[in-house]
């Protein structure tokens, strides 16, 4: 009871439109403050973020040795506080390390204790930025050649590290280090398709199931630049990239709707701003602004994009605007801007396949998945 009526809250508190919000204003650098004030007083959940160290320790480590891939996780050799990647932990003895359900809630409970911790990056959350990472590490599937997708976590190296569209993901790389040291046994590729699952839910989303799994691989494992979308481009292109990955129109809409979250930043994807006015919480919020709002093209020195007319402080992107543009997609933008919890349903869904592109699950023997449990 308590979980439903803090996220009922928070919807509450967040929805907001043109005529009645409580939370705009026109100024980037106090747009967010009073939501997040009132969400925290409200809510035990919180979402956090530190800016990006200047390196990422997050790389290949060799010499890995014997690693068997079964029931859906990994039999990890450890020796005692030796603090190697074969390591269970540092008060467990020399063996074999099976991680079960539990100790994938463990590293949940984790990742979600840091988003509350800490608070000083985009709009006082991280959350936004480790879904973008898990939805960029999976989304370079190719399902003709069953290559790229989360098994591999192939972004650690600078070929793949470095394209365009994983600009500044180097940040959410970093944030989760920590947690990549205190769990040793679990692969980079599972790691973090669990922490955009965790920040899913800890910004009020819907539950995601989980199946571990993932192998890293190393760099010659590298997807080419030019698999993700790119945001000037219309409907057109937003088929042949997702079409390319399994999706059909409906799924395009509803994996279009992870747009309530986060920001675009000039110095990143050259685009600027954020979608909706509770850039830290999942709500349908996207869709209703994109029918609702008049948008207008932004008068500046960057790319092409759009700004609404009502408070200059919101942005949408050419292929959000493909959306309402064709008729096959608004359809769908009609019917999750009207009921949320079918938005909850379908996105659920579409996140779940999405972040299993490319994962060999066939080969494992555990296929049941994992609920995580919030943490408030």
């Amino acid at each position: 009871m308590a979980t439903t009526a803090t996220r009922t809250f928070a919807r509450a508190a967040f929805r907001s439109t043109p005529a009645t919000s409580a939370f705009k204003t026109s100024s980037r650098n106090t747009s967010f403050s009073l939501p997040r004030q009132t969400f925290r007083q409200q809510s035990r959940r919180g979402y956090a973020s530190e800016p990006a160290a200047k390196s990422s320790s997050t790389g290949l480590i060799l010499g890995v040795g014997a690693l068997a891939i079964a029931g859906g996780a990994g039999y990890y050799y450890y020796s005692q506080g030796n603090g190697s990647l074969l390591s269970g932990s540092a008060s467990e003895t020399t063996g074999v390390f099976v991680p079960k359900q539990e100790d994938y809630q463990k590293v949940y409970n984790e990742i979600a204790a840091l988003l509350q911790e800490k608070d000083d990056y985009d709009d006082g959350s991280y959350g936004p930025v480790l879904v973008r990472l898990a939805w960029h590490a999976s989304g370079t599937y190719d399902k003709e050649t069953g290559t790229g997708g989360s098994n591999g976590a192939t972004m650690r190296f600078a070929p793949e590290g470095d394209h365009g569209a994983n600009a500044g993901l180097v940040a959410a790389r970093d944030f989760l280090a920590p947690v990549k040291a205190k769990f040793p046994w679990i692969t980079y590729s599972d790691l973090w398709i669990l922490a955009g699952t965790c920040a899913i839910q800890e910004m009020q989303g819907p539950t995601i199931p989980y199946r571990p799994g993932r192998v890293d691989k190393d760099i010659a494992a590298c997807t080419p630049d030019g698999r993700l979308p790119d945001a000037s481009q219309g409907n057109k292109h937003l088929r042949g990239i997702f079409y390319r990955m399994g999706f059909n129109d409906q799924e395009i809409v509803a994996l279009s709707g992870a747009h309530a979250l986060g920001r675009c930043h000039a110095d990143r994807s050259g685009f600027d701003g954020p979608w909706t006015f509770s850039p830290t919480v999942v709500t349908n919020e996207y869709y209703k602004l994109l029918l609702n709002e008049k948008w207008n093209w932004k008068k500046w020195n960057g790319p092409k994009q759009y700004e609404d007319k009502s408070t200059k402080t919101l942005m949408m992107l050419p292929t959000d605007m493909a959306l309402v543009s064709d008729k096959a997609f608004k359809q769908w933008v009609d019917k999750y801007a009207k009921d949320e919890g079918l938005f909850f349903k379908d996105f659920a869904a579409v996140v779940t396949k999405l972040f299993e592109l490319g994962v060999p699950f066939d080969e494992t023997t555990q296929q049941t998945p994992i609920t995580f449990k919030p943490t408030a």
